[in-house]
């Protein structure tokens, strides 16, 4: 794999283990894989053969279906899928498993493509781009379906779906032969392709494996492997009106493609042997290159907060309780970078939740944290006024002069990278300022340190002020805020320590700061498990969500560009939406605060 991003190897950046990595170490260091060869590109046990030593160590997958957007789960395998083949000089392909022409849209195929980009990988590797469709092997299952046939390991079934769903049976009771089970193979093999020819409708027959029907695992009590569906499919148009299952697609596409080692979630654990079941059928009947795949699985991420449910994030989007697949709200990879997520926090966030067969549940602060500590020295500072009150100075004409704009500064990264000059960000003070209603009491609780009358603060990067009181309108709202300056005592001045005070305040000038929508985006639901145990998971919204409010920001803030990413002073981290942002215009997404207060 290569990648502009791909995770560091060096001694330096040890990975932490996990059996993952444990079964691949040992694959590698047995030479199970020693011997294999790669045609170039994916095909049958005769393509791979004429091919030349295989210089992928190891091969993985990451393998969607193109009927919706990612999300924050398949980030995770993402991240796993292809690590573990940079980190083991392998190769991992992006395939679109689109064997289901109903759901499957070019849209998503798009999508997801953005998507991998995004987060730093790609599937280029020794001069080929590993980029492939399920639905390119249509030819080669119906093939394989035709050997399960002939070798009397597959039939058709013309029961009704009823009739096959109450002879399947149950945890207690075996299932019951299908009474087309014993035809022939010559008599399936024919039936089967007038079923390939349109002769049926849809549901009049299925292609089933002949394998238990009294096994304990249901999944292997003759499962269906091809259904009858006239619909039109993305890639292959009208060409076929049958589709192979998922379950024995799944397995082809990874013989074809020499994958390695297969890796899935846990819920696919009792299709595991079927898999095996079908690889070894294939192996011996000469159809796919030993040695075969192996599947492994891992727990998949439940992430508190959120829904993953692919169902149930459409409804979300198709009832407009969100605006979009790429509501900041959402737990999708377009939605987390609108939020002002980063490839690299999405990326440390995988690597630190680790990969176990457990179920657990990771917190959601979890995932904050690790932007946090990503963007920590990398987004500039600046300062946002978000529920603005004027203040007034009132000596400002007789102190500095009438229509005095005094320059500051103040650093536009604390802490820049080393051999890095700090940048500076630069505004002006005048009379008149913006500041934060909640930087005022006119009876001040105790602690209180900032704004009431008599007391003194600094506006930071700017001078020492004074508060002698303020101004209400009739319903006794305050209207705006008076001080009087204190001259001689600017930030990084000489006189700068001359008064001491217990607070430095965050302001805008009104002169130069420039109004802003800004969207305080919260999380979705307000329940920790909201698709857990049933729940209702509509019932629990969070109605604040998104409050959106005008602020005003300084000038450094309003030259931002789509997608960049701010922290502003006091708040947390903002990102300028890069669908709704223009200089003219500017719109600020909250990312996330600057610790976890969820819930305090």
């Amino acid at each position: 794999m290569s990648s502009p991003s791909s995770p560091d190897t060096s001694s330096d950046n040890v990975r932490p283990s996990n059996f993952l990595r444990q079964i691949i170490e040992a694959d590698l260091s047995q030479g199970t894989h020693a011997q294999a060869r790669w045609g170039g590109s994916p095909g049958d046990a005769a393509h791979h053969a004429a091919g030349r030593p295989d210089p992928a160590k190891i091969r993985t997958r990451f393998p969607p279906e193109p009927n919706g957007y990612l999300h924050v789960g398949h980030a995770k395998s993402i991240c796993l899928n292809f690590g573990l083949a940079a980190d083991y000089g392998g190769v991992c392909h992006l395939r679109f498993d689109d064997t289901n022409p109903e759901k499957e849209d070019q849209e998503y195929v798009d999508a997801i493509i953005d998507a991998v980009h995004w987060l730093g990988f790609d599937w280029q590797a020794n001069g080929t781009e590993h980029l492939y469709y399920a639905s390119n092997y249509f030819d080669f299952m119906y093939r394989a379906a035709e050997h399960l046939i002939e070798t009397g390991h597959a039939y058709v079934d013309e029961q009704t779906p009823e009739a096959m769903r109450a002879n399947r049976g149950d945890f207690g009771k075996p299932g019951v032969d299908s009474p087309f089970r014993t035809r022939t193979p010559a008599e399936n093999l024919a039936r089967f392709r007038e079923m390939k020819a349109g002769q049926l409708p849809d549901g009049a027959a299925v292609l089933r494996a002949k394998i238990d029907m009294a096994s304990p695992n249901i999944n292997l009590r003759d499962p269906a492997i091809y259904r009858i569906k006239h619909a039109e499919h993305h890639n292959t148009g009208n060409q076929w009106c049958i589709y192979p299952m998922y379950t024995f697609a799944h397995p082809i596409e990874d013989a074809l493609e020499h994958i390695t080692h297969s890796i899935c979630t846990l819920e696919f654990e009792d299709q595991r042997p079927f898999y095996d079941w079908l690889m070894d059928r294939l192996v011996q009947g000469g159809l796919i290159a030993a040695p075969q795949p192996r599947q492994y699985e891992f727990a998949r991420l439940n992430l508190t907060y959120v829904v993953t449910s692919k169902r149930k994030l459409k409804h979300l989007v198709d009832s407009a309780t969100v605006a979009g697949w790429d509501d900041p709200r959402m737990p999708t990879i377009v939605g987390l970078r609108r939020r002002g997520y980063t490839p690299e926090s999405i990326r440390l966030f995988c690597e630190r939740i680790g990969v176990t067969k457990d179920y657990s549940w990771i917190d959601y602060s979890t995932l904050e944290g690790c932007l946090r500590e990503d963007l920590e020295n990398k987004a500039h500072r600046g300062m946002a006024v978000l529920d603005p009150v004027k203040l007034v100075l009132t000596n400002w004409d007789e102190v500095m002069g009438a229509g005095h704009l005094e320059a500051c500064s103040l650093p536009a990264l604390p802490h820049p990278p080393e051999g890095v000059e700090a940048p500076v960000r630069h505004f002006t003070l005048g009379r008149e300022v913006w500041i934060e209603r909640e930087d005022f009491e006119e009876t001040p609780p105790k602690g209180y340190k900032r704004l009431f009358p008599g007391n003194k603060v600094r506006l930071k990067g700017g001078y020492v002020i004074e508060c002698t009181g303020c101004d209400k309108d009739a319903e006794g709202r305050v209207t705006q805020v008076l001080a009087t300056v204190v001259p001689d005592t600017k930030s990084g001045t000489p006189g700068a320590d001359t008064v001491k005070v217990k607070a430095a305040i965050t302001w805008v000038g009104v002169a130069d700061g420039v109004p802003a929508e800004v969207r305080l985006y919260d999380r979705l639901f307000t329940d920790a498990q909201p698709d857990a145990g049933g729940k209702d998971f509509l019932a629990l919204l969070n109605p604040d969500s998104l409050k959106v409010v005008t602020a005003y920001v300084e000038p450094s803030l309003a030259q931002a560009q789509p997608d960049q990413k701010f922290q502003f002073e006091r708040f947390g981290y903002f990102v300028a939406d890069r669908s709704d942002h223009a200089p003219s215009k500017p719109v600020f997404n909250r990312v996330t605060g600057l610790k976890d207060s969820w819930g305090k």
